[in-house]
């Protein structure tokens, strides 16, 4: 069982079947032809060499299948956390330099070793702190990033920057050195890969292909794309007339090695690497719980810790740069019958016969080729629809969303990150910093309590009952003590306070002090505070500091005794 739980694939290994293997064989060849076209593109835009992403593609697949939880996902570069690496290292190094990778490999090294450390730790509950409708946002807000960033490559002409602002200004002075035929190469393939994924299941359906296999293949026309644009470019000698082309790519497999990386250059990364941290282990357990729940398999965050920052060790000690769990990759794999993680051992020895036979041949790949394909892959980030759902549901969820989105945007995914996470925090302490409090009566007929605002309810004019709907703790402690004077001043007739305590979970110790001063106060105004429907561990805290031996009142069983006990009418 210790085994089990430290290395998951022993689980599926057991019962592995031979038709289980053909399953994962097909997908495996469906990823991989999908891999090869991604992991370059993403190479270029975290601005490593396009054979780095290959390498970043196989052992990371490797390591995350020995122990991983998910059957489906596929790990390797993905695009919003090859930006934030481009990002991190702008300010470190030039792009093109031994230091600019040696600062991405850096990066899959500290990310892997803060993903191991919180999964040691078991702090899968991280995602808990992130609200899923700012992350939603800061992903939307990094699609549009990394698509324009792309549109310089389309258009041929040099530009920098990582916000839209400093993107377009920069695109704008050197619009002069415009390509034209750059530009045909990159809107030719583009529309071919839109055309695609619109048409391309539709065709090979009506070509007889089976409904199963059509939807994966379909998601294969990089491929084609990349097979088109180079034979192009080699036939026509494209490349003389201004023609970007990634050039020569070694072949080979990575050489596996670790140098320790200078004291500086991990504290200037440290915050860079937990943030990419973060955003990665969100998109994959989120992908991972999606795809899981299809097949009623449960997805283990904390062993998912463990298995990406496995993952990104392997990345960087193989030469690569930070990776997690894709969602397209993932949902490929699925569609085309992937039943275990073997097909993502699969899929690595397909990349390592890639980067040993088929790089020469990728020499007259067009970047223009690689924009297109990821511009087209970015697309299904940008999703603006949570704005009009948080705005119907939750104007505070809104707000912090449109913020999180127009700050990633205007200063960049690195400030994006921080305030995305920040706001994900400010929006929970705001909401916990005023709970819900309810003033209750009891339903004549039936021992129930409930809102007297919303029901036809009996109370007692000496007897106020309230009942706070969140656990008490610093935040939210003074709110509750002023909720419950601010009562009493507006009554002068109440001579007992009950406070129903079905929804406290814990107490604090600063809420504690909050009821002793409370209890001394009303003692003060010849009031007794009782309490009612104390949970177990909550009492345990209560008793152990010796607040009962000083409660005015009592703690009642029930709010329902509470009532019967004191009311005077």
């Amino acid at each position: 069982m210790i085994v089990e739980r430290v290395f998951p694939a022993v689980t599926w290994l057991k019962s592995y079947s031979r038709m289980q293997f053909s399953q994962d064989a097909t997908a495996a060849f469906i990823v991989t032809m999908l891999l090869i076209p991604q992991s370059l593109a993403y190479a270029m835009l975290a601005g490593v060499p396009p054979e780095v992403g290959l390498y970043s593609s196989i052992l990371p697949l490797v390591l995350y299948a020995i122990f991983g939880t998910s059957s489906s996902l596929s790990v390797g570069p993905v695009a919003v956390a090859s930006l934030m690496t481009a990002t991190s290292l702008a300010a470190i190094a030039e792009q093109g330099t031994a230091s600019y990778l040696t600062g991405a490999i850096t990066l899959a090294l500290l990310s892997g070793a803060m993903l191991l450390t919180m999964g040691v730790m078991k702090l899968g509950m991280i995602t808990n702190l992130l609200s899923h409708s700012v992350i939603s946002g800061f992903i939307s807000a990094s699609g549009i990033i990394i698509a324009l960033s792309q549109v310089k490559h389309i258009l041929g002409v040099p530009a920098h920057g990582d916000n839209v602002v400093t993107q377009l200004l920069s695109m704008m002075s050197n619009i002069a050195q415009f390509n034209s035929m750059t530009f045909v190469v990159g809107v030719s393939v583009l529309m071919f890969l839109l055309l695609a994924r619109r048409y391309a299941k539709r065709c090979l359906v009506w070509l007889k292909v089976p409904k199963t296999y059509a939807a994966s293949l379909s998601k294969t026309a990089p491929i084609l794309g990349v097979l088109g644009s180079l034979s192009l470019v080699y036939v026509y000698d494209l490349q003389t007339y201004g023609v970007a082309i990634t050039g020569n790519i070694p072949a080979g497999l990575p050489h596996f090695g670790f140098s320790l990386p200078s004291l500086e250059l991990v504290k200037s990364l440290a915050l860079p690497a937990l943030m990419i941290s973060i955003i990665g282990y969100v998109e994959s357990i989120s992908v991972g719980k999606t795809l899981g729940a299809k097949r009623r398999e449960k997805v283990q965050p904390n062993q998912e810790l463990i298995g990406l920052g496995s993952a990104n060790i392997a990345s960087g000690l193989s030469g690569g740069f930070p990776v997690t769990g894709g969602f397209s990759r993932s949902v490929v794999n699925f569609d085309a019958g992937a039943v275990t993680q073997l097909a993502g051992v699969m899929t690595a020895i397909g990349i390592m016969i890639a980067s040993l036979v088929l790089t020469p041949v990728l020499f007259f790949l067009p970047k223009a080729t690689l924009a297109a394909t990821i511009i087209v892959a970015v697309i299904t980030l940008i999703d603006f629809s949570i704005l009009k759902k948080t705005w119907l549901f939750s104007r505070s969820d809104f707000y912090a969303v449109l913020a999180t989105i127009v700050i990633t945007l205007l200063l960049g995914v690195e400030v994006g990150v921080a305030s995305g996470v920040v706001l994900s925090i400010l929006l929970h302490l705001s909401r916990t910093s005023r709970p819900h409090v309810a003033e209750v009566g009891l339903i004549e007929g039936t021992e129930h309590f409930r809102n007297v605002k919303r029901y036809e309810v009996k109370t007692a004019a000496n007897l106020l009952c309230l009942r706070p709907d969140e656990s008490l703790f610093f935040v939210n402690a003074a709110f509750l003590e002023d909720y419950i004077l601010d009562c009493i001043n507006k009554r002068q007739d109440i001579t007992h306070v009950v406070i129903q305590c079905s929804a406290v979970n814990e107490i604090d110790f600063s809420a504690l002090e909050m009821l002793e001063s409370l209890n001394t106060q009303l003692k003060t105004a010849h009031i007794q505070l009782s309490l009612s429907e104390v949970k177990g561990p909550v009492m345990d805290c209560l008793e152990f500091s010796g607040f009962l031996q000083h409660l005015s009142g009592k703690v009642f069983l029930s709010q329902y005794q509470a009532f019967n006990s004191l009311s005077s009418d």
